[in-house]
C-alpha cells in the first residue's frame, strides 16, 4: 500500500550519494552567495537544488538526472512560472498553473525532471524580490545553481568510476552474453521499448540500463533452470515468474501417509496469493515450483543445485 521497496545499495554506496550532497548543496550555495547575494530568492532555489542533489548524487545514473533533464527541467519551468506570473498575478491558481505547465513542457522536451515543478512554483510564490527579476530569474539565480550542480555531480561522481555522471561515461561491467538454454523466443531490446510504450507510465531508467538490467536477468533466469528434484519440508520454492505473477510457497507439510499420499501443504509467504495456505500434489508442486530459494537481507535468492 505504502509502496515500500527494498533498497539494495551497499552502505558505501549509500554513504556516497549523502556526501555528494554535501559537497553539491555547499558548492551551490557559495557560488550562488557570492554572485547573487544571499536575499530570499536565492534561499528559494537552493531549496529547489537540493532537490536536484537527492536524482545527481543519490540516483546518477537515472533517467531523470541526465543533464539535459536537469538543464531543461529547470530553465522551461523557471521560463513558464515567470510567464504565468506575469500573465496571471496575484490569483490563487497561478502557482499551480505555473507547476502543471512545467510538468506538460518537461514530458514533451523529453526533460523530466521533478525539482523543475519547484522552480515553477518558486517564480510565482517567492514575492517581489523574484518578481521583479523577470525573465533575469532564468539566469541568476535559476542557470547559476544548475551549473553549479551539474559541475559539482560530474566533478564528484568522477571519482568511483562506476557512478561517473552522465550515465554514458560509466565504466560499466562487461557482461557476457549467456545462450539460452531451452528458450524458443530471445528477449529483446525492441520487446522492452514496445512493453513501456503499452506500459504508458514515465520508467526512471536508461534504455542502456535497461539492457543490462535484462542481460543480467537472463543470465541468472540460466541458472537452476529446472524444477527441484526433491521437496522437503520447511524449504523455499519460488515458482519464477515476473510481476503480478510471482509467488513464493514454503512447505509446510511434504510426508506422505495413508490420508494424504503424495500430498504437500503449502504457505504462500510473497508475491501472488500471499498468506494463503494450499494442499497440491507432490508432482503438481514440483511444475508449480521453478527452482528453490531461501531469504538473505530481506530478499530471496535462488539455492543453488546440488551437483
Amino acid at each position: 500500500m505504502l509502496g515500500l521497496e527494498r533498497n539494495t545499495t551497499s552502505h558505501t554506496e549509500k554513504l556516497i550519494s549523502g556526501l555528494g550532497g554535501l559537497v553539491g548543496i555547499l558548492a551551490v550555495y557559495l557560488i550562488t552567495v557570492q554572485v547573487c547575494g544571499a536575499g530570499p530568492g536565492v534561499v528559494l532555489m537552493v531549496t529547489s537544488m537540493g532537490a536536484s542533489a537527492v536524482l545527481l548524487f543519490g540516483v546518477p545514473h537515472g533517467a531523470l538526472s541526465q543533464p539535459w533533464a536537469v538543464l531543461g527541467g529547470h530553465l522551461i519551468s523557471a521560463f513558464l512560472g515567470v510567464t504565468c506570473q506575469k500573465l496571471w498575478p496575484g490569483h490563487f491558481w497561478t502557482a499551480a498553473l505555473a507547476v502543471g505547465t512545467a510538468i506538460t513542457a518537461m514530458h514533451y522536451l523529453r526533460c523530466i525532471h521533478p525539482p523543475g515543478g519547484a522552480t515553477a512554483l518558486a517564480a510565482v510564490i517567492s514575492g517581489p524580490e523574484v518578481h521583479n527579476l523577470g525573465y533575469l530569474y532564468l539566469l541568476t539565480p535559476v542557470l547559476l545553481n544548475v551549473s553549479a550542480i551539474l559541475a559539482s555531480a560530474i566533478i564528484f561522481n568522477s571519482l568511483f568510476p562506476w557512478r561517473r555522471y552522465p550515465a554514458h561515461l560509466a565504466r560499466r561491467r562487461k557482461i557476457k552474453a549467456v545462450k539460452p538454454a531451452e528458450r524458443q523466443f530471445e528477449l529483446t531490446q525492441e520487446d522492452f521499448a514496445a512493453a513501456m510504450e503499452e506500459l504508458d507510465s514515465y520508467v526512471d531508467i536508461t534504455a542502456e540500463s535497461l539492457t543490462e538490467l535484462l542481460e543480467l536477468a537472463k543470465q541468472h533466469a540460466e541458472k537452476n533452470s529446472t524444477h527441484p528434484e526433491h521437496i522437503v519440508a520447511g524449504h523455499f520454492y519460488s515458482n519464477g515468474k515476473l510481476g503480478n505473477l510471482w509467488s513464493i510457497r514454503q512447505v509446510v507439510d511434504a510426508n506422505s501417509g495413508d490420508d494424504r499420499k503424495d500430498r504437500v501443504i503449502y504457505k504462500v509467504l510473497a508475491g501472488d496469493g500471499a498468506y494463503e495456505t494450499g494442499i497440491s500434489s507432490r508432482d503438481d508442486f514440483r511444475q508449480w515450483a521453478r527452482f528453490e530459494v531461501t531469504p538473505h537481507k530481506g530478499r530471496w535468492i535462488k539455492v543453488a543445485a546440488e551437483s
